[in-house]
């Protein structure tokens, strides 16, 4: 892996974890230095958040109780409520301390119901994962296609920051690395996501860089602009306009994207209906230059309507599906996929497994962003696969597909693998 891949890691976790590894000298003559609390009293301390007993110490050489901190705590929170000025550390801090103390300051007359949802502020999950996927054969000319081998370490950071009871701060951060080469594919950390998200009872405001709907079938991009949804009772409805770069290293591959969904669930059964439209100067180059994409000539403009469901037949059994066609598009211009779930690795439960087979038709005009790993764009293919968690919170997949290009009929077929570390 590259130095700048590396060193920017190492910068994203230092920020992730600085806010817990301040050490300050106490000025709290009592308070010993192996307490679990010392690095928040000291830094609080510091920062003047907390100002003792008005001699610095803890009453001489008593021991401080649970009450007394509790007190002091309860002091802090007054303090800052009224406008002190205390950093976002200073408050995650204070928060933790009051979730630790939460017993004690009920009884003081103080409420910290909602500390624990307030107590990390920002907050990190992500991956690392390992790909690799055997090439497509040619089974007519015995031709290797050593453009789909995969040997692939993924390293994925997803902060999540709160600003408020309504408004949070997400991103993802991504960094690959070929392990045939030992090279990244950028060279670098890529920023793929960063949006505001707003929860206004039934409605919720996205703004950013963010996935668009059916990013889970044939949408499996990034989306720049903004999202209004509504999810009341059995419906939700979606709305959404700006842009879409398809190509990150070639500027004029952007279209102006907007898609709109209705969606509607009834016990097992979930049902919807979305439709996506594109506008850029040559979808030609901006669908991985596709030729095919208009058989009088080139246009502007794509038009993809899909219609999606699932049931739920019992805890073990699913049915899902989806159809989609392109119709600005004379060729390869639609896409269906039909799959059977049985279970399903939880990454919690060690042991859990699970298993599916499908079908998929992906016509590379309607499953503009395919998301199906072993099925390619402009395959027909039979796919069989399985996931398990041999461990907590790590999930091994694997895939097969079988069956025909949809230009020339051409016999294909894809191995694919990944175990993903979660944490």
């Amino acid at each position: 892996m590259k130095k700048t891949i590396v060193s920017a890691l190492t910068a994203a976790l230092v920020v992730g974890a600085a806010s817990t590894t301040f050490a300050a000298s106490n000025p709290f003559s009592d308070v010993p230095a192996g307490h679990w609390a010392y690095d928040a009293v000291a830094q609080l301390a510091q920062d003047g958040v907390i100002d003792g007993y008005g001699d610095n110490t803890f009453q001489g050489d008593k021991n401080i109780t649970r009450y007394e901190m509790a007190q002091m705590v309860a002091k802090a929170m007054a303090k800052t409520n009224n406008g002190a000025n205390a950093n976002a550390a200073d408050k995650a801090a204070l928060d933790k301390l009051a979730a630790e103390f939460h017993d004690e300051l009920n009884n003081l007359g103080v409420r910290v119901a909602n500390l624990e949802k307030n107590a990390d502020q920002v907050k990190w999950n992500g991956t690392a994962e390992y790909t690799v996927a055997r090439p497509h054969q040619d089974h007519q000319s015995g031709a290797a296609d050593k453009a789909g081998n995969v040997n692939n370490v993924l390293f994925r950071l997803e902060p999540s920051a709160e600003i408020n009871n309504n408004w949070h701060v997400n991103a993802r951060l991504d960094a690959n690395s070929n392990l045939a080469t030992d090279t990244g594919a950028d060279g670098k950390v890529d920023l793929k996501r960063v949006w505001a998200q707003g929860n206004y009872g039934a409605f919720t405001g996205k703004f950013g860089k963010f996935a668009p709907i059916d990013d889970d079938s044939i949408f499996d991009t990034q989306f720049s602009g903004a999202e209004l949804s509504y999810n009341k009772g059995a419906w939700n409805v979606v709305a959404a306009a700006g842009r879409n770069n398809n190509s990150e290293d070639n500027a004029t591959d952007v279209a102006d994207y907007q898609y709109y969904g209705v969606g509607y669930t009834m016990g097992k059964l979930t049902a919807g209906a979305d439709f996506h439209e594109l506008q850029s100067k040559s979808l030609s180059d901006y669908f991985d230059g596709w030729s095919a994409y208009k058989k009088s000539g080139t246009t502007d403009q794509a038009d993809i309507w899909l219609l999606k469901g699932s049931y739920t037949f019992d805890q073990n059994n699913a049915l899902q599906g989806f159809y989609a066609e392109n119709h600005d598009a004379d060729a390869y211009e639609k896409a269906a996929s039909v799959e059977y779930d049985y279970k399903g690795a939880d990454r919690k439960n060690a042991g859990t497994w699970g298993a599916w087979l499908a079908y998929r038709h992906l016509g590379e005009n309607a499953a503009a962003f395919s998301t199906f790993d072993a099925v390619d764009a402009g395959w027909k293919a039979w796919e069989i696969g399985a996931n398990y968690a041999p461990f907590k919170n790590v999930v091994a997949q694997a895939r097969y597909a079988k069956g025909k290009t949809l230009a020339g009929d051409t016999d294909v077929d894809k191995i694919w693998g990944r175990v993903n570390f979660f944490f």
